[in-house]
Parts: structure tokens; C-alpha cells; sequence
């Protein structure tokens, strides 16, 4: 299946509070909290993230889904604050034959990322679709991502009272990214292994 994904992500300083608005405003829990592994593929020359283009294998809810993405060259550049991506992608019965088979095409696994995801939908008859809001709990935060129309996309921030200004575009690899140059971790994934919160000790 091929479909353009238009989505926003915002940082969550309170799921819970978040969470119990979403219901009032008509969102429905479509995925409870599910714990979510993600592994990106490259060449060794990193020949897809020079195209800036990723191939991703999830394991999400049990299911395995192989992901294609790529820049959606034909976007309308008023639409540049929204990530706009040219989606491809199918559910997978055998990840372990798929791996083997990326191994011998020269695609290798580059970088790992989990979360704990929640995910929620609503009927918008505005645009006469069914976007989604999904709160990720990643190892170095919790954010929330809109995925739908841009006019939904903006409608719903405005109901959240979210602030433009602090959506982001980033992938939660460049998240990863940024978070270890402010911090200087050597965690080289985004896994809660690698990415274990300071165990506090009282005085």
C-alpha cells in the first residue's frame, strides 16, 4: 500500500493529562499502549539516508510491517512546516527470512529505536477522514504525533492548545541525535537498554 503521510510531532510534558482530554474532543483509543521495535536498513555507505529515504522493519501489536519512505517531491511548499512523506509499505510473516535477504542485497541493520506507543482516531467530516494522534513514550521522552490533513493537522493543535512553535518535523532518529550531542551518551540506539534513566538515590 502507497499513501502520502502528513504528520507533526509536539513533546508531552503530561501523558496522563493529555490522554484525558482526547475523549472530549472525540478521539477513540484504537491501540492501547503496545510496545513497539523498530530496526532502519542502509548500505554501508548509507546510500538510502543520502536519498533521504528509509527502510524500516516494525514490530508493533505482534505484527511485522516493512516500511518505505521517501521525500514527496511533488508537495506544495506552503505545506513545508508539516513532515510530508511518500509512504510504501506491507505486513511481513517472516522477518528473519526478510533480514537474510536484505543481508545479501547489502542492506544491514544501522539503527534500532522502541517506544511504547498508544494510539487514538477520530472522525474528522471536515475533510471526511480519519486521522490519528499517537502518544509515543520513547527512552529520552514522551511525544505525541498528528497524522492526518494539514487543516485537521492545525485544528486539533488550536483544541489542544498546543503551540505551534514547539511541533517538530524531526525523526526520532535525529531526536536520538541531538539528544546525545546535549548529553554526550555513547548509546549508539534508541533503546531502552541503551538509554536507561538515572537511577535516583536518596541522601
Amino acid at each position: 500500500m502507497q499513501a502520502a503521510e502528513i504528520e507533526l510531532k509536539f513533546p508531552v510534558g503530561d501523558p496522563q493529562a493529555l490522554q484525558a482530554r482526547l475523549p472530549h474532543l472525540g478521539f477513540h483509543l484504537t491501540t492501547p499502549r503496545s510496545f513497539e521495535h523498530n530496526t532502519l536498513y542502509d548500505t554501508r555507505n548509507r546510500d538510502l539516508r543520502l536519498k533521504t529515504q528509509i527502510l524500516r522493519l516494525r514490530e508493533y501489536g505482534g505484527i511485522h510491517t516493512l516500511t518505505h519512505k521517501r521525500i514527496d517531491d511533488s508537495a506544495n511548499p506552503d505545506t513545508s512546516r508539516y513532515k510530508i512523506r511518500i509512504e510504501t509499505e506491507t505486513t511481513v510473516s517472516d522477518p528473519h527470512a526478510l533480514a537474510e535477504i536484505f543481508a545479501q542485497l547489502g542492506y544491514l541493520p544501522v539503527f534500532i529505536y522502541e517506544k511504547y506507543r498508544t494510539e487514538f482516531s477520530i472522525f474528522d467530516s471536515t475533510t471526511n477522514s480519519t486521522p490519528h494522534l499517537v502518544i509515543d513514550e520513547t527512552p529520552i521522552g514522551t511525544y505525541a504525533e498528528l497524522e492526518g490533513p494539514t487543516d485537521w493537522i492545525d485544528r486539533t493543535l488550536t483544541d489542544l492548545n498546543i503551540d505551534p512553535a514547539t511541533c517538530l518535523t524531526d525523526s526520532y532518529g535525529r531526536l536520538f541525535l541531538d539528544w546525545k550531542q546535549r548529553t554526550g551518551s555513547p548509546a549508539e540506539h534508541l533503546t531502552f537498554a541503551e538509554v536507561a534513566p538515572p537511577v535516583l538515590t536518596p541522601r
